[in-house]
């Protein structure tokens, strides 16, 4: 794959296209993992990364957080914008190529980063830029496809090196400034035409010092 086809698989274009394809690519609903690990934390300001079709962003702002959801995708944001408008909740939506361009605002009390699989040469730097912006006190959690999905046919073949484990993240995380709270690689069962199969997850989640 040359690099102009691989720098494609990332832009607004390609996820407008993929996006256009169906009425609705994700479920609508909040991510389990979320409700996990963010479901007691006092409602603050927060940055859902990547925020898609809108499913995480309106959860939180239903429970009285401030969130700025932000996608490569315009077609996901206005999707996510027409449910907050159905369902009477403000989430402040913005399409943002993080590749390109710099992480919004901040600090947040809450940085909530989802699936958010990027070439290795530049996922230290962005997500350094992601942990940065979480406020003193405030919680950074990340959860992604983990290498050992490789395996077992869900995951698009985009190779082991874009999915990652828990100590990808926390090798970016100082212990003098952050306090772990997860970093771990739970498993869950997701469909694959018609089978159950058993997908690992992972999950980090630090609060910053």
């Amino acid at each position: 794959m040359s690099e102009h086809d691989e720098r494609h698989q990332w832009s607004a274009r390609a996820w407008d296209e993929r996006y256009a394809e169906k009425g609705a690519i994700w479920s609508g609903r909040v991510n389990p993992r979320l409700v996990e690990q963010a479901g007691d934390l006092e409602p603050g300001t927060a940055l859902d990364v990547g925020c898609g079709e809108g499913g995480d962003a309106l959860w939180l702002a239903a429970r009285g957080w401030r969130v700025t959801g932000i996608d490569v995708s315009q077609v996901a944001l206005d999707r996510a914008a027409a449910r907050a408008a159905e369902e009477g909740l403000e989430v402040d939506l913005r399409q943002v190529d993080l590749l390109d361009e710099p992480v919004p605002g901040g600090p947040y009390d809450l940085v909530s980063v989802f699936f958010l699989h990027v070439p290795r040469p530049v996922f230290d730097a962005l997500y350094a830029a992601l942990a940065a912006t979480v406020a003193p006190g405030g919680s950074l959690l990340v959860v992604g496809h983990h290498p050992d999905d490789e395996h077992t046919g869900v995951r698009r073949p985009h190779g082991e090196d874009l999915l990652f484990g828990p100590d990808r993240v926390t090798a970016l995380l100082d212990d003098t400034e952050w306090e772990l709270r997860t970093a771990e690689a739970p498993t869950r069962s997701q469909d694959l035409d018609g089978r159950p199969v058993t997908v690992t997850d992972t999950v980090v989640h630090a609060v910053r010092r």
